[in-house]
C-alpha cells in the first residue's frame, strides 16, 4: 500500500484529456485515499503531542464555474504548484473539481418520500465547484494553507473549511460492532481505488 503522501493518480484533472470536467477549479491530483489517511500513523508535519485532523476544503462556485468556464493554463499552473506544496507537506489527501450543477440533481427526503430535482440550481454562491481533503494539525493550519492558495476564480471567490468527523468523535454511539464495520468499509474502499 502506498504511503499517504504518495500520489495515487498522476492524471492532471481538468487538463485537455479531462475536458468533460467543466467546472474544474484547479485541484490537480488525487493522492492516497481518505480511508487510509484516517488510520495512518503520525504525520511528519505535526509536533510532539499534536494529533492530525482531516478537513474538507470547499471551493465555492461562481457564475463562471456554473457556466462551465474552464480555468486557463496560468491558473492550472499556479494551482499545480500549490498542490505540489500540499503533497510535499503531507497535507493533501485528495481533491477534485466538480461539473456545474446543471449536470447534477438533488434528492429531497420527507419521511419515506423522495423527490428528485434536476439542476441547475439558482443559488450559485452556495454551490461547490471543487474540493480538497487535507490532513492538518489544526483548523488554523488549514486556514494558513488556504491563505496561500491561488485565487481559484476570476475576481472574488470563497473557500470554506470544514473538519471531518473521525470515529472517536461519535463517542459511545460508535459501538465496537459499528467500528469494525467502519474498518471493513475503509479497507474495501482502499481495495477499490486504482492501484489499491
Amino acid at each position: 500500500m502506498a504511503a499517504p503522501w504518495e500520489v495515487r493518480n498522476e492524471r492532471m484533472l481538468g487538463a485537455p484529456a479531462d475536458a468533460g470536467n467543466k467546472s474544474f477549479t484547479g485541484c490537480a491530483r488525487v493522492v492516497d485515499s481518505c480511508a487510509s489517511a484516517s488510520s495512518s500513523g503520525r504525520t511528519p508535519h505535526l509536533l510532539a503531542g499534536e494529533t492530525d485532523m482531516r478537513f474538507m476544503v470547499l471551493i465555492k462556485a461562481d457564475a463562471n464555474s456554473e457556466a462551465g468556464v474552464m480555468p486557463g493554463e496560468a491558473l492550472l499552473t499556479e494551482m499545480g504548484r500549490f498542490n505540489e506544496e500540499l503533497v510535499k507537506a503531507d497535507v493533501m489527501l485528495g481533491g477534485e473539481g466538480l461539473h456545474p450543477s446543471s449536470r447534477g440533481a438533488r434528492v429531497r427526503f420527507s419521511g419515506a418520500a423522495r423527490t428528485v430535482t434536476d439542476g441547475p440550481f439558482v443559488e450559485t454562491r452556495e454551490l461547490i465547484a471543487g474540493f480538497w481533503i487535507w490532513r492538518c494539525a489544526s483548523l488554523q493550519e488549514a486556514i494558513d494553507w488556504v491563505k496561500r492558495c491561488p485565487n481559484p476564480m476570476p475576481g472574488e471567490s470563497e473557500i470554506e473549511i470544514r473538519q471531518i468527523f473521525e470515529a472517536d468523535d461519535f463517542g459511545d454511539a460508535m459501538t465496537p460492532e459499528l467500528r469494525a464495520q467502519e474498518d471493513r468499509l475503509r479497507e474495501q474502499i482502499e481495495r477499490n481505488l486504482p492501484g489499491g
